[in-house]
């Protein structure tokens, strides 16, 4: 139905001059992004980190290990949400945001003095609808559905925001593509990466979040 990409939100006029992940990681830059166990735009986040270094040719073990190092010394705010996590930043804390683009343009519509950075990798954001099979109005549900693919709905879609699933929609001046865009099936898929990353018990990053007093369960 829309698109979306993971950038960096920063402080207007982009101080730090935080253009790459390996930005986020020098000495002083404080990352705001919501928990990876609490919030599925956070783990969205999560996913282009760890993807945008495999893109670099980095080994999936040093992927866990910028993972580990960005969120074990780096990320200083981690909200349930990722409205909650935007406001943080936007209220003061932190030099960068993790956040989706869509949610970094709202955020300077609304006047807010923030600026945002296209990383160079980073992660294709799809955000599919569908009808539930247990739905009281299938036709008018399916027939709403695929209004939400035409260009009358695709671009309200844009003015929020949102890329365009329709080619002829796609502004590459207002939405450029990165070189190293990604999709979530390169690092295996929501199914084995959920499990992986983000089991309360033994996801990846269950030991880095539990040591800085982090919740790895939903409340």
């Amino acid at each position: 139905m829309t698109n979306s990409v993971v950038v960096f939100t920063v402080r207007k006029g982009n101080p730090k001059g935080i253009r790459t992940w390996d930005d986020l990681l020098k000495p002083g830059v404080q990352v705001v992004t919501p928990n990876p166990f609490t919030s599925g735009g956070a783990r969205w986040n999560t996913m282009a980190a760890y993807g945008a270094q495999l893109e670099q040719g980095k080994s999936d073990a040093q992927a866990i290990g910028y993972l580990n190092q960005l969120f074990g010394k780096h990320v200083v705010a981690q909200d349930k949400s990722a409205r909650e996590s935007l406001q943080t930043f936007t209220g003061g804390k932190g030099d960068v945001a993790l956040t989706y683009e869509n949610e970094a343009i709202t955020a300077q519509k609304k006047g807010e003095k923030v600026d945002y950075v296209i990383p160079p990798q980073t992660i294709l954001i799809q955000n599919p609808t569908a009808v539930t099979s247990d739905s009281h109005n299938a036709k008018v549900a399916a027939a709403f559905r695929n209004f939400l693919w035409t260009p009358t709905a695709q671009k309200v879609f844009v003015a929020s925001g949102y890329r365009s699933v329709l080619p002829s929609l796609q502004d590459p001046k207002k939405f450029p593509t990165p070189p190293g865009l990604f999709q979530i099936t390169k690092v295996g898929g929501w199914s084995k990466v959920n499990d992986r990353f983000f089991d309360p018990q033994k996801g990846v990053l269950v030991a880095v979040e539990k040591s800085k007093g982090v919740a790895t369960e939903k409340s």
